[in-house]
């Protein structure tokens, strides 16, 4: 029984204390529920469960906010949801687990997708200093070193020997890609409108137009001195959601859906949870090993910015065509609300996929532990 995808949307991306500030995060995720079961043309009723990615799972985000996600939306009770947790790419994940369950026959309508609010529910506020997540077996291992995404992004740098200008040039061209993107109205196109306190908020905030390597190279490098990492070569902290509907093809064809795409291969990697960040290179090429796809078979790529010397990173070690990378910007220029971002990085790059005609795309991104999730779709 195959699974196929049949929509995906996402809210504006709002950064820190902006657009979306107001909103609870329950209730952001369920107008991106209500936004895609509406283009769907589908009643909720026939959703069997909400996978749904967040990554601070306290406050606002406790207490399995896909299930009162579901709710908010005004859903039938008979609609579960379950919470998942793979760091940042945890709504890229509840895609892959969307689609093993409905191959598996055990459901044939699953919603995957996302949420975080990064204002609301500040990152790392589940972690206290009397609750420090890494035990005395883990320090032990790894030399008494706690993990550190900043300094991992520095620590790929040097290995790789990018330098501050080189990250800079990268930071400026994804904020230049991702605003072009906007005036063209792509991602208008997949965006749910989300009425806050405020208006209708429903453009990604995080763009800097005019943004240039000459201001970003005067910003601080907190995570080392003389270092290359800022706050201008790296993703946003953010607010945003995004969903994503998956049927079995029996499905979608009982209920007058139009597949759009379907996961042609999903895999993991992990690497070095110290440096933390690498884990996209293995992933990419066990995808490709097991999709029997060479790395010129696909036609656009997304690796997310957590930090410009990351996708730099993959870039040298895949060999990919830098022209088909993160064709409409990445988390640098539109943020990265963590628990959502995988599904948000989703939805552009299918909806690209099929503005575009592009056969094949490949998804991936670094994530806490060491890891990596790499997905390559198949337009249909």
């Amino acid at each position: 029984m195959g699974a196929v995808i049949v929509e995906a949307v996402r809210s504006a991306v709002g950064k820190r204390k902006g657009g979306l500030a107001g909103v609870h995060p329950a209730d952001l995720s369920g107008v991106v529920l209500n936004g895609l079961v509406e283009r769907a043309g589908i009643d909720p009723a026939i959703v069997e469960d909400v996978i749904w990615g967040c990554v601070t799972q306290a406050g606002e985000q406790a207490g399995d906010i896909a299930r009162t996600a579901a709710l908010s939306a005004g859903w039938p009770e008979t609609v579960n949801g379950v919470t998942i947790d793979r760091q940042c790419g945890s709504s890229q994940q509840a895609l892959s687990f969307a689609v093993a369950v409905v191959e598996s026959g055990y459901h044939d309508v699953v919603v995957a997708g996302g949420v975080e609010s990064m204002t609301r529910v500040p990152m790392g506020s589940h972690v206290s200093s009397d609750s420090f997540p890494y035990g005395h077996q883990f320090m032990d291992r790894y030399n008494g070193i706690a993990p550190n995404q900043g300094v991992g992004a520095e620590m790929i740098a040097e290995r790789w020997g990018f330098s501050r200008t080189q990250l800079d040039e990268f930071a400026v061209a994804s904020h230049e890609k991702a605003a072009a993107a906007q005036d063209a109205g792509f991602f208008a196109g997949h965006i749910v409108p989300v009425t806050t306190p405020d208006g209708v908020f429903d453009t990604d905030q995080g763009i800097r137009r005019g943004s240039t390597v000459e201001a970003l190279a005067g910003l601080k490098t907190p995570f080392k001195e003389d270092g290359v990492i800022s706050a201008g070569n790296a993703s946003q902290i953010s607010d945003g959601s995004a969903a994503i509907l998956v049927m079995s093809e029996e499905a979608a064809a009982k209920y007058g859906c139009t597949p759009i795409a379907r996961v042609h291969t999903a895999t993991l990697a992990g690497d070095d949870p110290v440096i933390m960040l690498t884990a996209p290179i293995p992933a990419t090429a066990k995808a490709l090993a097991k999709s029997g796809l060479s790395i010129d078979d696909i036609g656009v790529f997304e690796v997310n910015e957590a930090f410009a010397s990351v996708p730099l990173a993959w870039l040298a070690d895949t060999g990919a065509d830098p022209a088909k990378l993160n064709p409409n910007g990445g988390a640098i220029a539109l943020g990265h609300p963590l628990g959502g971002s995988g599904a948000r990085i989703f939805a552009d790059l299918v909806h690209h996929m099929k503005d575009k005609g592009i056969k094949y795309g490949l998804q991936t991104m670094c994530e806490g532990g060491g890891q990596a999730n790499a997905t390559i779709i198949e337009l249909l």
